[in-house]
Order: structure tokens, then sequence, then C-alpha cells
């Protein structure tokens, strides 16, 4: 089981243009909410492309242990962010060399790509 917490990476809804962060939002809470359902510490970090994110990122992972890092769709899955996505994956590498590495699908399903790895041994 996972005893550290879980940290999840992915954009902030409300800083990406041209669309409404509502929804995005809302799938956010109901994700936090299966992390609780399951007893799961999780610390969200959520960054603005625009606004030194691989900072944000090297923070969130300084100073904690973590279990397992997922890394969010918004990240893994736009073609255009692919580089950041290598970047992102590699500096989880870097700064939490004994995290899982996990995907999600979704917003709401970050908890289920934690416990794939919790289910594993951890990374």
């Amino acid at each position: 089981m996972i005893v550290a917490p879980v940290l999840v990476i992915g954009l902030d809804p409300a800083e990406v243009q041209g669309w409404d962060p509502g929804p995005v939002q809302a799938a956010i809470a109901r994700g936090r909410a299966r992390f609780e359902e399951h007893g799961l510490e999780a610390d969200y970090c959520l960054v603005a492309l625009d606004e030194d994110p691989e900072a944000a990122i090297v923070a969130a992972l300084s100073g904690t242990h973590r279990a397992c890092v997922v890394i969010g769709a918004g990240i893994r899955t736009y073609d255009p962010l692919l580089e950041f996505f290598e970047r992102v994956v590699n500096l989880v590498r870097r700064h939490a060399p004994d995290a899982a590495i996990a995907f999600d699908r979704s917003p709401e399903d970050c908890a289920d790509a934690a416990l794939r790895w919790a289910r594993r041994g951890g990374g």
C-alpha cells in the first residue's frame, strides 16, 4: 500500500486559454475525493505553462518522499506538449528517483493510476 504522499502533476485548467475550466476543475475535485476514499494522501501541482512550470514541479518534488507521481493526461496526450512531457518525466526521475511514475486517463482516475503501482509494490 502507498504510505508516502502521491504527487499529481497537471495543467492548471484556470490558466489554459480558450476554454472553460469548470468541467476540468470539477473532475479534479472528484479525483481528489477518490484519493480520500482510498485513504491516500495526494498533493497536486497544477502548473501554468507561462509561469515557469518546471520550477513549480521541482519545488513540489523536493522535500517530501513520494511513493508515486502521476503525470496528467493533459500534459501527456496533447501533442504540442511532447517536449514538456519529456522534461516532466526527467524531472521526476531526477528529483524523486524512488517514486513510481503513473499516468492517468482523466483527472478522475488519478487515484486508480497510483493504486496500480501500489499493488505492484511501487517503483
